[in-house]
């Protein structure tokens, strides 16, 4: 009986232990180390999302882990561009799109605007239309492709293809919206009240930065229903858990177009050439070994990429040895690289965010390296609130090839350049526009002199004089509103470089072998599109480098 007892009294002492050990360590959790106070108290505490664990992988990317890499080519220079010499950069770790963004998914995103904008409505007509794809690339003087022409962005025969016909502008475009449609629909799923989307409303569009800024403008007053789970009311009757803050972790990065050094570091899947943490090798393709055909023995001679493979072979023989397409190819259609990517050489060349330079300044710059940094703020009205966009306000821009687009969207927040109130003393940055810092600018010309500001020497030109002197075609509007085009006839001009320009990566199914290589770096016009180039989205990671602890290699 007595050892019966003594085993009970064990039992409680036990049990008194661990319930005192869950308090302490509730306790701890909830409590600031701070100040001592309770964190996420219903009595008006603090609130903080103290259970988060890490980043959710967003729909249609997959995790690529940051390290060191080689920037660079390894082929010989054999076009003489001289702008791809080997630099070491380090990348942190951030999420891409497995596959190209594609028709279907592009569409999709029409349709959405065309509800939210009707294109009949002459107040946004032209959001719409500076959207479209160009479908028109597809026409050649000398071929016949009207069928790629009439079919290829729409026909659910070509819904899995890889869209083309976008601008950079465009593709920057479309991952902003992506990025409010996500995030919308996370609001949802993790509680939060819903948002009014049952009317689109042009005024009213959702939009990530104005929700963290103003999130009750899509309040529709609804408390009821289970995605408002989190909605409590305390003893005072007052609200609580209505809106996800930044500190809920709720509201996602954006999505973006890839920086080029992400873009290569995730196309070269480097995980086979590591010793420990050293590098064996340099990767000529996205996939191992020196060849486009596969060693492996169930598909051993198939190719592993769609290019062009020779003068008037776009994809090999009929029925041998064919790499399954004459244009473009379905996305997934070969094997991925060792980070889950498909097609990150061969289909269509993509997109980066790169204003294009000839050179990889890694000598001032060796992490997350990027050029294009145009740095804004949010306008602020003079009652000391943020200046929403309205149909009024909308700015619309004519680009050089006479399209128009809009470049801000009604419900959106106004930005302006910051000032010097934000710069004044800054070592890290002196001005809103960094895109031709330590490049481009009359710094970087031949003719400039320290002691004199003045470019211009004997009269001449200034903008004949500098390194980047692409031809300056007008576009402006009659007093009718019809476009008139006056093209620079001038012979002086030497380069096709502006700040207008920017890269693009990979090789298409229009390219031959050459351009597969990672490495390989072009440059297009940002406003204008083609039949091979698209696009895919990246996505920033926030938190810790690695998904997983690290481990002894040893």
């Amino acid at each position: 009986m007595k050892k019966v007892i003594s085993i009970k009294v064990l039992l409680i002492l036990a049990l008194a232990v661990v319930s005192t050990s869950c308090k302490k360590s509730s306790s701890s959790k909830n409590s600031s180390r701070a100040t001592g106070w309770e964190i996420n108290s219903r009595d008006g505490g603090f609130q903080y999302n103290t259970d988060f664990k890490e980043q959710e992988t967003a729909p249609g990317l997959v995790f690529v882990e940051g390290g060191t890499f080689t920037k660079g080519r390894v082929q010989d220079d054999v076009m003489h561009d001289w702008n791809n010499s080997p630099n070491q950069q380090h990348v942190q770790s951030f999420y891409m799109d497995e596959s190209e963004v594609t028709n279907l998914m592009y569409v999709e995103y029409l349709d959405y605007m065309k509800k939210l904008y009707p294109p009949d409505d002459d107040l946004y007509k032209e959001i719409y239309k500076g959207i479209l794809p160009d479908t028109l690339v597809w026409r050649n003087r000398l071929g016949f492709n009207e069928v790629m022409t009439d079919n290829y962005l729409r026909h659910p025969a070509y819904a899995e293809y890889p869209v083309v016909g976008v601008s950079w502008i465009q593709a920057v475009e479309y991952a902003n919206w992506r990025t409010d449609r996500v995030n919308e629909l996370n609001l949802q799923r993790n509680g939060y009240r819903d948002i009014n989307v049952s009317e689109m409303d042009p005024e009213n569009y959702f939009n990530t930065s104005r929700y963290q800024v103003d999130p009750s403008a899509y309040d529709t007053g609804d408390t009821d229903g289970r995605r408002n789970r989190n909605v409590k009311v305390d003893e005072d009757g007052n609200e609580t858990g209505v809106y996800a803050s930044m500190e809920t972790g709720v509201i996602g990065p954006k999505y973006r177009l890839p920086t080029e050094t992400e873009w290569e570091y995730a196309a070269l899947g480097l995980s086979e050439l590591r010793s420990y943490n050293l590098y064996r090798g340099r990767k000529k393709y996205p996939w191992d070994g020196q060849y486009t055909r596969s060693d492996k023995r169930k598909i051993k001679g198939d190719q592993l990429a769609n290019f062009k493979q020779g003068k008037g072979d776009y994809g090999g023989i009929a029925g041998w040895s064919d790499d399954g397409a004459d244009i473009t190819n379905a996305v997934k259609s070969y094997e991925p690289n060792d980070y889950g990517l498909y097609d990150m050489a061969g289909n269509v060349a993509e997109w980066v965010a790169d204003v294009y330079r000839p050179i990889i300044d890694d000598e001032f710059n060796d992490f997350n390296y990027y050029r294009g940094n145009v740095y804004t703020k949010n306008a602020i009205n003079e009652d000391g609130t943020v200046k929403v966009v309205t149909s009024d306000d909308i700015v619309y821009d004519t680009l050089s090839n006479g399209k128009v687009i809009a470049r801000n969207l009604p419900g959106e927040i106004a930005e302006i350049p910051i000032d010097e109130n934000e710069t004044y003393l800054r070592t890290n940055f002196d001005k809103s526009n960094a895109v031709n810092f330590r490049d481009g600018d009359k710094r970087s010309s031949r003719y400039f002199e320290s002691f004199n500001d003045d470019e211009t020497v004997d009269g001449s030109d200034s903008d004949t004089r500098k390194m980047y002197n692409s031809p300056k075609h007008s576009i402006s509007r009659d007093s009718l509103g019809n476009i008139v085009r006056e093209y620079d006839k001038r012979n002086n001009r030497t380069s096709l470089i502006n700040d207008e320009v920017r890269v693009y990566k990979g090789g298409s199914w229009k390219d031959r072998e050459y351009w597969l290589d990672p490495a390989q770096r072009r440059y297009f016009p940002q406003d204008m599109a083609t039949d091979y180039i698209g696009f895919r989205c990246a996505m920033s990671r926030v938190g810790s480098k690695s998904k997983t602890k690290n481990k002894s290699k040893n």
